[in-house]
């Protein structure tokens, strides 16, 4: 890593900048959130250290005319940090989008002396230390004196947090960043890649990277830090030599409680719409119960009925493939069922801890009695498939990160069939103040940030899984119409998890049915030229578009204890 280099990528010294992307805000301001431990305090407290956000930055270089970006990138050192607090790393950002960015500056909560080495007594080392020196990593544009890249040496016993960037060549003041004691660290690797190019003199190539803990999700405790990674021939999800925080309150006072979630929901609460052409629409799970669904044991042969709360579901234990629901087996109670009831319809709410207590995520799940099928789409036009994609028993869900500083919404991520994507507050549509705007796909429900069509395949060509999300009055609007059914960082007895919430067994049957014949007749409808690719895009489809195992439900899934899949 520690090699430099030049790199020439038209980099403007900081006097002539003029046009620094503008700093986001949501449509409306934050209201007062409900009083209670540390939640939206401004600060968060990691047991020896306690961190705040900080958002406001001055520009040290600016990289444009970047081959795949032709927007560049913006490096900045933070500005007006706390007294008593210091600066971790630099933050850089691609200038295609607002600022929207932060790093957290830190402070120690007690202050202990080193080991007294004449009296014996051993005591903690400081929580924070000034790097010994700097390594000269990288250097861009040399003719400018534009960026240069400073990795801080750390003492023995602490991690670097971030990179430090000047516009000379001289060693940045060993007070300008601190490291930290390594077991309140926890490990970091490189997430997205923002920049990538190669050196003017050699076969290098220069590389910055956001980075996040390798450990997410609801048990985790790293904390991002907010700053960046640089080097050369790293990969995505690689371990990097800087780290992130590690929370040791196991209190996370920094989260919301029973109010605040409610308080939160209600402000931020998406609004979401389902095709106008939807025929499957989502229903409450009592709903789905009173009317007729049944549960079945292996070897059985008739089901049974189940009560409007679940409460004679089986509990616990694994996906066994013991027990299913299925739909009423009357045709006319079947397809009665498969429609759904909008009017009853409402969002399960699941709140845990994000990014080591530093987020909350509020993950709303909606429940469809009925998955219908796949279209197709070749590129002159659609076909809706006869069996392909259907099953009983859709659960989806779309995700609310909230940062536990300020109770601001940072982000949503959209579930999308098998995968999904985390989109940032300012690339979604707002309906009313802060409330984001869900599309629901048409039969198959994955969610959506805007209107359009969304293809699974190849998007070079035009062929794959067609997922239309359009506004229309079929709407549930989930700020006024949800349950809160787990927030396990609360504590026994804080939230009542409801009956059903313990069934691990699949929602629906395992559908047996001749796929080939299913492809071949959708084959016989198209040209010879396109049948070969439409064969083998069937192929890379997931296995739940086919329908040969039921769904499974909300606790069952990767991200109840994970962090979202992308």
């Amino acid at each position: 890593m520690l090699g430099c280099d030049f790199f020439c990528c038209g980099c403007i010294p900081q006097e002539f900048y003029d046009n620094d992307p503008y700093p986001f805000s949501l449509p409306s301001p934050l209201p007062q959130w409900p009083q209670g431990d540390g939640f939206a305090s401004g600060r968060i407290s990691l047991g020896k250290i306690e961190i705040i956000k900080v958002t406001k930055f001055e520009s040290v270089s600016r990289c444009t005319r970047l081959r795949g970006n032709s927007q560049g990138l913006t490096f900045y050192r933070p500005s007006e940090i706390p007294d008593g607090y210091v600066c971790l790393g630099h933050y850089c950002q691609s200038n295609d989008q607002p600022l929207r960015g932060y790093v957290v500056v830190a402070r120690e909560t007690t202050s202990e002396p080193e080991a007294n080495c004449s009296s014996g007594s051993v005591l903690e080392s400081p929580a924070l230390k000034m790097p010994l020196n700097y390594s000269l990593i990288w250097s861009m544009d040399s003719h400018d004196e534009c960026a240069y890249f400073w990795f801080p040496n750390p003492p023995k016993g602490y991690k670097a947090m971030g990179i430090v960037v000047t516009r000379k060549r001289s060693e940045p003041e060993v007070n300008e960043v601190r490291c930290v004691r390594e077991d309140l660290t926890e490990t970091c690797e490189t997430s997205k890649l923002l920049l990538s190019v190669n050196s003017t003199f050699s076969r290098k190539s220069f590389q910055v990277w956001n980075t996040q803990p390798c450990d997410r999700g609801m048990l985790a405790r790293g904390v991002p830090v907010g700053t960046f990674f640089c080097g050369s021939y790293y990969s995505a999800e690689q371990v990097v030599d800087i780290a992130c925080l590690k929370n040791l309150d196991p209190a996370l006072h920094a989260m919301p409680n029973v109010n605040q979630i409610h308080a939160l929901i209600e402000y931020y609460g998406p609004t979401v719409y389902f095709h106008p052409n939807e025929i499957y629409l989502p229903s409450s799970v009592q709903w789905f119960f009173k009317n007729g669904a049944l549960v079945y044991s292996e070897g059985s042969v008739k089901g049974k009925a189940i009560d409007d709360q679940g409460s004679n579901l089986p509990s616990g234990g694994l996906n066994d493939g013991a027990f299913w629901i299925d739909l009423p087996t009357d045709n006319d109670a079947r397809n009665y069922l498969k429609k759904g009831n909008i009017e009853s319809a409402e969002l399960y709410v699941h709140v845990k801890p994000a990014l080591g207590g530093a987020f909350t995520d509020i993950v709303m799940w909606v429940f469809c009695p009925f998955n219908g099928p796949a279209i197709l789409k070749v590129p002159w036009t659609s076909i809706e498939m006869s069996k392909i994609g259907e099953h009983v028993g859709d659960w989806e869900h779309f995700t609310l990160r909230i940062s536990n500083f300020t109770g601001e919404l940072w982000s949503m991520f959209f579930s999308e069939h098998s995968g999904g994507r985390w989109v940032n507050a300012f690339d979604l549509e707002y309906i009313k103040e802060n409330k984001p705007i869900v599309y629901s796909s048409k039969h198959g429900h994955a969610s959506y940030p805007h209107p359009g069509t969304y293809l699974q395949g190849s998007s070079i060509l035009g062929i794959g899984v067609c997922n239309d999300a359009a506004r229309s009055k079929l709407v549930v609007d989930s700020s006024t119409r949800y349950q809160i059914i787990a927030a396990e960082y609360l504590g026994n007895g804080a939230i009542t998890e409801p009956c059903w919430l313990q069934y691990m067994r699949e929602w629906g049957p395992t559908i047996v049915y001749d796929s080939g014949y299913e492809v071949e007749k959708l084959l016989d409808l198209l040209p010879v030229f396109v049948r070969f690719s439409v064969e083998n895009l069937l192929e890379l489809f997931p296995t739940e578009l086919y329908g040969e195992e039921g769904p499974t439900g909300p606790k069952e899934k990767d991200n109840w204890l994970g962090d979202e899949y992308c």
